[in-house]
């Protein structure tokens, strides 16, 4: 891996670059996105975010945690104890740098840390699971890193309006694999990431998945085609 996402993170921090990542799927044109989005603050943070962060409470697990945004709010203004862990280990410099106070450079079915009230997957968290066949292993995984009455804290989006619709009503989606499966590219400074799956999955799609791993599931809000829900052991 090339670790462009965290080298622009890093850029950034560092104001050696104000150029935009680009990314784009195997369903989507290439966008921009700009990495300044990685270093908002609270009030900047779109509803599905923030509630999550409202709802966060004990010791808390940032899973892809990135430029360390999440984390420094339950941090510096919940005075929660917050590991941040992610895989792109300039991401984690940065997070250093920024003063979060706990971090580890892990892809998390490596982490076999301690347990958590609180574990956060957001920005899409469903994608770290990267297809249908592999949510099992992921949610196996979550389940052994959470409390008893611990809570899991994940958002996705249903990308379901991204396909064509049939001159019956009806939605046009691959006949292959699950619709919300696609490929993630990610480009920075004329250079491009090798792609990764990734995975948008819709509450009913999450919520079978979930009861079939040991938990309940609730949804907590709802942004458009974005949902926040929250994982407890059953």
């Amino acid at each position: 891996m090339k670790d462009l996402m965290g080298q622009a993170i890093w850029d950034f921090y560092h104001d050696e670059s104000q150029e935009n990542l680009l990314t784009e799927t195997s369903i989507s044109e290439m966008d921009d996105l700009p990495v300044d989005y990685l270093f908002r603050d609270f009030e900047e943070m779109n509803l599905v975010e923030q509630k999550a962060l409202e709802l966060s409470k004990g010791k808390v697990l940032d899973i892809g945690a990135g430029a360390g945004s999440h984390s420094l709010y339950l941090q510096n203004e919940k005075k929660l104890d917050v590991l941040a862990l992610d895989f792109s280990p300039k991401s984690i410099e940065v997070c250093q740098l920024r003063a979060v106070k706990n971090t580890l450079c892990s892809d998390i079915l490596e982490y076999s840390g301690e347990t958590y009230d609180t574990i956060l997957l957001l920005m899409n968290g469903t994608g770290i699971f990267q297809s249908l066949d592999k949510i099992d292993l992921y949610l196996e995984k979550l389940h052994s890193l959470l409390n008893k009455d611990g809570q899991i804290l994940i958002d996705s989006t249903d990308i379901l309006y991204m396909y064509d619709k049939a001159d019956d009503g009806g939605v046009m989606v691959p006949a292959d694999h699950y619709y919300g499966e696609v490929d993630y590219f990610v480009h920075y400074k004329l250079d491009t990431e090798k792609p990764i799956k990734w995975l948008y999955l819709d509450f009913e799609t999450m919520k079978r998945a979930v009861e079939n791993n040991g938990f309940t599931i609730e949804k907590m809000l709802q942004e458009e085609d974005s949902f926040l829900a929250r994982l407890t052991k059953k």
